[in-house]
């Protein structure tokens, strides 16, 4: 993309700049709807200071609208450009954050990503949420409560992540479903699963994203994650990863969902430990605890 040094404004074109931003915002005068009018005034209003700001050329502007096209185009059920346009904009994690703000010891939240999918197959409490796709086994451990401690039974946890090879199921087939699942927290908030452990991956990076991001001089890696959706009646649902300690990629992850509260230490079994619930495992395989916190709804 070719650049352009800034000149001085006149004060003639400077008026007719102001008076277009002005004419857009009192088009929403009408608007019946006091919430899409405050929203609505506000993007005009940031959109024509960027605009100006960068005085952005007529063939720049023809590259934006190409490039959301494109991104239009690409997507489908599975895949989803704009949400991994708004993720390595840092805005989804921007929303989250003013959304999701800290409540005493609850969970912290992040980025919800693109690739999770309703009705995923239920296991039970110890149960096996990898349904063969590759990686290293991994025990997930933990608890369900309150900002009081107290345990919440019946919570229902969706995890999902990529497997060893970085694609989680949908990239391989629309209807496969693999390291994907939901369980239901016990009667004293217990809950376990065994997992993948996860690896770093990059988003897909074939789209028009990708080549925003090498354009810029960006890595499309993720850091590794498992993906956790909480719920529970009465309280704030949860949208949340963790994260391995020690992964390189942590602080470069490109989508800023990394948070220091959710790395958790995964803890390397070598071949022949046993394991907490008498599996078989052929090879090494490691464990995690992650206890969550749920903040109480709308807080």
């Amino acid at each position: 993309m070719t650049t352009t040094s800034k000149t001085p404004v006149s004060p003639e074109q400077q008026e007719v700049e102001d008076r277009l931003v002005r004419n857009v915002v009192s088009s929403f005068a009408a608007c019946s709807d006091a919430r899409l009018q405050e929203v609505m005034v506000s993007l005009v209003r940031h959109l024509h200071a960027f605009l100006r700001d960068v005085r952005v050329t007529e063939h720049e502007w023809a590259a934006a609208i190409d490039f959301l096209t494109r991104a239009g185009h690409i997507t489908d059920e599975v895949r989803q450009e704009f949400i991994l346009l708004s993720d390595v904009l840092g805005a989804s994690m921007q929303t989250i954050n003013m959304n999701n703000a800290a409540y005493e010891n609850a969970t912290e939240a992040t980025v919800f990503g693109p690739f999770f999918v309703e009705g995923s197959p239920e296991i039970d409490v110890g149960g096996d949420m990898a349904f063969g796709a590759p990686g290293e086994p991994c025990w997930v451990e933990g608890t369900v409560t309150d900002t009081d401690g107290n345990p919440l039974a019946g919570a229902k946890i969706e995890v999902w992540e990529a497997d060893e090879e970085g694609h989680y199921d949908v990239q391989y087939d629309a209807d496969k479903r693999a390291a994907r699942a939901h369980l239901f927290s016990e009667p004293n908030g217990s809950y376990r699963f065994w997992g993948l452990t996860p690896t770093p991956y990059p988003i897909p990076d074939d789209g028009p994203v990708g080549q925003l991001l090498t354009a810029v001089g960006r890595s499309p890696l993720r850091a590794a994650h498992l993906h956790f959706m909480v719920s529970h009646n009465g309280n704030r649902t949860l949208v949340t990863h963790i994260f391995p300690e020690g992964d390189p990629i942590g602080e470069e992850d490109t989508v800023f969902g990394v948070k220091d509260s959710l790395i958790k230490s995964f803890e390397q079994q070598p071949q022949g430990t046993p394991t907490p619930d008498g599996r078989a495992v052929d090879g090494t395989w490691s464990r995690v605890r992650f206890d969550i916190v749920l903040a109480p709804e709308g807080a």
